[in-house]
């Protein structure tokens, strides 16, 4: 009987481990070979590791999973536990976020960590709560630059009636209404829709756009730097809720190490993808009049309530 016993204990030793183990379906929309799967990638490797193997994570990329705001909507219900999602599609369930993205609020990235790592950043992480979600840590996409097929953009009057596609997000379509563009909100990625003229530009950090090969459809780059684009680890407060105290610590741990790390390579590589640009041919216009455009969206301020109001007044102060 001990024997028999000892045999069915030694069967029910493996599903006893798996039904301890936790698993993370983790979402983004971007390939293998960009920052927010590289930060993905860096999270699956610190919390594997550190939870000796009780937590698994399996990164759907490349659209696999919808688009961002599919991906948010999967984790307020818990179909999806993790996602890496640009700060844009956000805004309309989290309305603070609007605060960070702004135009030409930021000038550097000192600037950038000091706010986002500081007490405004962290206010704006807990506001995720009331939207059934947990706001881990931002990383980033960079500063956006707008690119076009049809001509160069040195000011804001260049951009007049171009089709260019946006995030969808209020506050995008906004400043580029404002700008004199035709706002049109689709989700990533965009190749064909460029290629076949279905529109004439897309604004995105330099690393989105070679690492895309947008200068393939693209002809003209302007440097505007017109809106930082943070991204978010954001998580199912669902699933947060049911792991143990250890685990919770963890995964802000993880996400907060793996947004430094993610960081960190953007930022190194900036050169290379610009002086890779202009290896494809693309005309780039390093100086536009960045006036023009700040003319344009100045009275988007006024727009601003609540909470977002709050934490941007806050932001222009420092």
């Amino acid at each position: 009987m001990k024997k028999l016993l000892s045999f069915v204990l030694v069967l029910l030793s493996p599903l006893a481990l798996l039904a301890s183990s936790y698993n993370i379906e983790l979402g983004i929309v971007t390939t293998p070979h960009s920052f927010h799967y590289k930060a993905a990638e860096k999270f699956k490797q610190l919390v594997e590791e550190k939870s000796n193997g009780e937590i698994k994570v399996t990164i759907h990329h490349s659209n696999s999973v919808g688009s961002e705001t599919s991906i948010l909507q999967q984790l307020q219900m818990n179909a999806l536990q993790m996602g890496v999602i640009t700060a844009g599609p956000i805004d309309k369930i989290v309305p603070s976020i609007k605060a960070i993205e702004f135009p030409f609020l930021f000038d550097s990235f000192e600037k950038v960590d000091k706010i986002l790592d500081g007490e405004i950043g962290q206010n704006i992480l807990n506001d995720f709560k009331a939207a059934n979600l947990v706001g881990y840590h931002f990383l980033e996409n960079g500063f956006r630059n707008i690119t076009n097929s049809k001509r160069p953009i040195h000011t804001a009057d260049d951009v007049k009636g171009l089709k260019i596609r946006v995030m969808n997000s209020q506050l995008q379509i906004a400043i580029w209404k404002a700008i004199g563009a035709n706002p049109t909100p689709m989700p990533w990625p965009i190749y064909t829709q460029l290629s076949q003229h279905v529109i004439d530009g897309q604004e995105n950090p330099l690393a989105v756009i070679d690492q895309y090969k947008l200068y393939e459809v693209q002809k003209y780059l302007s440097l505007t730097r017109h809106v930082y684009s943070a991204l978010v680890f954001v998580g199912s407060k669902a699933f947060y809720d049911s792991l143990p105290a250890k685990y919770q610590k963890l995964l802000f741990e993880a996400t907060k190490e793996a947004s430094i790390y993610e960081r960190k390579l953007n930022r190194d590589k900036a050169k290379f993808f610009l002086e890779d640009l202009k290896k494809h041919g693309m005309i780039i216009d390093e100086h536009p009049d960045l006036n023009s455009f700040k003319e344009k969206v100045k009275p988007l301020k006024s727009r601003f309530t609540g909470v977002a109001k709050k934490y941007l007044d806050q932001i222009l102060a420092q």
